[in-house]
């Protein structure tokens, strides 16, 4: 098995909930191709009392029958009955514990939400296994594991019947950052420099399964050809297989991350509603499911604004599909290597190295020798008004710091040292203006700039109070 880079935290969890002397309800979730199963299999060593995986998109009788089949493959010697309902399903697998003579059971449910088929009644004989058994007892372990996140929260972490306040231990398990990549890339033999991982990341984001696919001995472009563009690549259609085994209906979410990914400063609700034409609690859902699945992110305005939040695509990959794979008629099996220096491609660059930076917030706080101070982050939004002379205006990232000092924060990504014309130092004052001006705020805010390679040394580059640089972003915190 491959080695596990990262997951301290996740680690130490997983390893106090073993060492209790009570009984524990782990959930583990995360965005789809992250790592929960291979995290559960690492660390237990694939050594369960009970492993079952739901089947996706197959009905209750299939569920049932795969159960069946894992319980003979765990307690051999039991007489494993049929088994028609969760009822005797879970009464089934009481008889075999009860026989076994693990002083820790673990019982691994992997891929939960596709257990609970229409009709089934799988929570309800959960709550019911767990409450009228489980609870009276003080050697398990569930382990509830899902990338339907929003699942996962409404059905066990928020339920209000027999698993109400029975979960010990919540997971949630993040893609890599930029570091853990490295690490990652470097234990597989890659021998790229933090310019051409941050690349990858662009694409692929830090979602350990992509980077899995990913091959030493071909270049990154190579290697994008190779997985998205050739025919039968491995992820040639992985946008249809992401969104259609998460959600329900994926055709409506699919048509919000559609309209997301057209505008990279995002959009506020008003402007998705009357875009979709979905409203009220039905959109509040989708919204909140995909930002749970980690697909999209709600900035709040500054000064937490609420009614300006604004919703922006932040999967990497999603990005990268609507930007360069949704309607792609070339069939060119070497499309990114024939194409990556192309223009679009550095604007498409442009947009998903913010999208970087954000995901790396911490490491900005830390690097700024901010870790320890009160902060609010948020992004700010200027609309001109008619016969106004500001030109609309808008910051990805304001970090405002409990001794009120603000961050108005500026991210470029370049190859080389970031150089600053006269008439972008104009801009960055008036739009500094314009911020002081809307808030109401007397004392100058300073502006930060990421970069990987800094900023050159110039007539204009004294406008940068403080500089973060790739060196930064990669740091282990």
């Amino acid at each position: 098995m491959e080695k596990l880079i990262g997951r301290e935290r996740e680690l130490k969890e997983l390893e106090w909930a073993v060492n209790s002397n009570r009984c524990e309800f782990i959930t583990l979730y995360g965005r789809r191709r992250v790592g929960k199963t291979f995290l559960v299999r690492t660390f237990f060593n694939d050594n369960y009392s009970f492993h079952y995986v739901g089947a996706h998109r197959k009905p209750k009788s299939v569920q049932l029958q795969n159960f069946r089949e894992s319980l003979g493959r765990y307690f051999h010697g039991a007489d494993i009955p049929e088994i028609t309902n969760w009822h005797d399903a879970f009464l089934t697998l009481e008889s075999c514990l009860e026989s076994c003579d693990d002083s820790r059971k673990v019982l691994f449910f992997d891929e939960m939400p596709w257990m609970d088929t229409h009709g089934s009644d799988f929570v309800d004989e959960l709550e019911y296994f767990w409450a009228n058994w489980v609870q009276n007892r003080d050697d398990i372990v569930f382990v509830a594991c899902g990338s339907a996140t929003s699942w996962m929260k409404e059905k066990i972490e928020d339920n209000q019947g027999g698993l109400h306040n029975r979960i010990t231990h919540r997971i949630y398990l993040r893609p890599f950052y930029l570091s853990e990549c490295r690490d990652y890339l470097e234990s597989r033999g890659f021998e790229w420099d933090d310019y051409q991982i941050m690349q990858c990341y662009m694409i692929f984001g830090g979602v350990p399964y992509y980077l899995s696919l990913l091959r030493p001995n071909l270049s990154l472009p190579e290697n994008v050809d190779n997985l998205i563009f050739r025919r039968g690549g491995d992820l040639s259609d992985e946008f249809n297989e992401l969104y259609n085994a998460l959600f329900n209906k994926a055709d409506r979410y699919i048509s919000i991350v559609r309209f997301l990914a057209g505008k990279r400063e995002g959009f506020n609700r008003s402007e998705i509603e009357q875009a979709t034409g979905f409203s009220g609690g039905g959109l509040t859902r989708m919204l909140d499911n995909l930002e749970r699945c980690d697909f999209i992110v709600s900035y709040s305005q500054f000064n937490n604004k609420s009614k300006l939040t604004l919703y922006r695509m932040c999967d990497f990959y999603t990005i990268f599909y609507y930007k360069f794979i949704n309607g792609n008629k070339s069939k060119d099996d070497h499309y990114w290597l024939h194409h990556y220096m192309d223009r679009s491609v550095e604007s498409w660059q442009g947009f998903t190295f913010e999208q970087l930076c954000l995901r790396h917030l911490d490491h900005i706080k830390h690097a700024l020798g901010i870790s320890g101070v009160a902060t609010e982050s948020s992004a700010w939004r200027h609309v001109a008004k008619r016969g106004e002379d500001i030109r609309g205006a808008q910051i990805d990232l304001v970090i405002k710091r409990a001794d009120r000092m603000i961050h108005l924060v500026e991210m470029k990504f370049a190859s080389a040292r970031y150089s600053i014309s006269k008439d972008y130092a104009a801009q960055l004052r008036e739009r500094r203006m314009t911020f002081m001006e809307d808030e109401k705020i007397a004392q100058a805010p300073v502006i930060t700039f990421i970069t990987p390679y800094g900023i050159s040394n110039g007539a204009n580059s004294g406008i940068v109070h403080s500089e973060i640089t790739s060196e930064q972003l990669f740091a282990h915190i």
